[in-house]
């Protein structure tokens, strides 16, 4: 009897996953995530913290095999690297000319920049590059992109996928950088978006994101001191990167008149069929 019942279990929590296939990896990829990375700030270690990065990957392959669809399909899609020579370039160089933008942003506001320090950033933004792209935050993509993103556009309209994307990708960001730690993943998503949709490769995603974390944390040149251009303005750096950052998705989403590179042969490109 118990047996049976422990089946009937197995099958209604199995039906009810492949019919929420997007709320599960959400679900599941926090509770990955977030557990991993409170063991972590209990004194787990930094090997812990970084498996913990590797929720939404994990998430995607379990509800890929729990929902009956093919691992090593899917596995197949995430390493399509046959595309334009542009698009590397843009996943490699696109953060470093929204950067551009902001300091020109910062010094038009009265900021004093220093553009000696690109040479002695040079080392940690090419470490930090192959940090992310091989360890860290890129190995994220395989679950937000290479997963998710396909099954919204699926029913919804690429700027509806990527807002809700962008927000589920924002929120797993909370316990990182705090309640307002969301913000900037919700913006950033669009370009993410645009460049699967253009490339249907999971591995230009990941080469983006393993740009935009050096792009964020080393390439911001200002150097006023505090209170010599007005408080007003030392303190609204973030708020410029900010502007720039929603400036630049809107501008992408108004350029492709919503699509953000989607058309009907995306699906096809990268081997995955709806349900």
């Amino acid at each position: 009897m118990s047996e049976i019942q422990d089946s009937t279990d197995y099958g209604t929590l199995r039906s009810w996953i492949v019919g929420h296939q997007i709320f599960s990896f959400f679900l599941l990829s926090y509770a990955l995530s977030w557990s991993l990375w409170g063991i972590a700030a209990l004194g787990g270690g930094r090997v812990v913290f970084l498996l913990g990065g590797l929720g939404p990957l994990v998430s995607a392959l379990l509800i890929t095999r729990f929902s009956g669809r093919s691992v090593r399909e899917w596995l197949r899609s995430l390493l399509v690297w046959r595309v334009s020579a542009g698009y590397y370039a843009i996943a490699l160089l696109f953060p470093a000319a929204i950067y551009a933008l902001i300091n020109l942003a910062l010094f038009a506001l009265g900021h004093e920049l220093d553009f000696n320090l690109l040479l002695d950033l040079a080392p940690g933004y090419l470490g930090t590059f192959l940090l992310v792209a091989t360890v860290g935050g890129g190995f994220e993509e395989p679950g937000w992109r290479g997963f998710a993103l396909p099954r919204l556009q699926d029913r919804r309209s690429p700027v509806a996928s990527t807002l809700l994307l962008g927000l589920a990708w924002g929120i797993w960001h909370i316990p990182l950088y705090g309640p307002a730690g969301f913000v900037v993943p919700l913006i950033l998503a669009f370009f993410y978006t645009w460049l699967y949709n253009r490339t249907g490769s999971v591995l230009i995603c990941l080469l983006l994101h393993a740009s935009f974390t050096p792009a964020q944390n080393l390439l911001v040149l200002e150097t006023t001191p505090a209170g010599s251009v007005g408080k007003g303005l030392v303190h609204s750096v973030d708020l410029i990167i900010l502007s720039v950052y929603i400036a630049a998705a809107l501008s992408l989403t108004l350029a492709t008149r919503g699509r953000l590179g989607f058309t009907p042969a995306t699906r096809g490109r990268v081997g995955f069929t709806p349900a």
